[in-house]
């Protein structure tokens, strides 16, 4: 039997609706360490709680995405940040993915999909990190 990776997730989305179609989708998904940030700055206060992926919304009244974005990589360059937005800007696509996000999401009808790819890929860097260096991490925190 395969066990699933699970993971710590944050939704950030000031427009509830999406986030509980979010949440939904993960949890029929079978993940089930879920919390709703409706703006970005409750996000940046919550980082202790160690999340390992955050879906975070480009458009938010209180601070931008991309602000959000680079907070979260300061604090912690390894949480996996995917941007989901509803701009199909290119340029917009770009600077996600300079900033440090794993990987950018047009809302569209499609986005639970590639939802379960991200997480999917997610998975297959993780494994591919462990396997590529197994005592990196062990190594690391020796040293602290």
């Amino acid at each position: 039997m395969e066990t699933k990776t699970q993971f710590k997730f944050f939704i950030v989305d000031d427009d509830v609706f999406c986030a509980n179609m979010y949440n939904q989708y993960l949890v029929n998904m079978k993940y089930d360490d879920l919390t709703h940030y409706s703006n970005g700055s409750d996000c940046i206060a919550n980082l202790h709680l160690k999340p390992d992926i955050i879906f975070l919304d480009h458009n938010m009244e209180d601070i931008n995405g991309f602000e959000v974005l680079k907070k979260i990589k300061r604090y912690d360059p390894n949480i996996y940040v995917v941007m989901i937005s509803g701009q199909e800007n290119i340029e917009t696509a770009v600077d996600a993915l300079k900033y440090g996000a794993f990987d950018y999401v047009i809302k569209g009808n499609d986005v639970y999909e590639k939802l379960e790819l991200i997480i999917n890929k997610i998975i297959a860097v993780k494994e591919q990190l462990k396997n590529n260096y197994p005592g990196f991490i062990k190594r690391l925190l020796s040293i602290f």
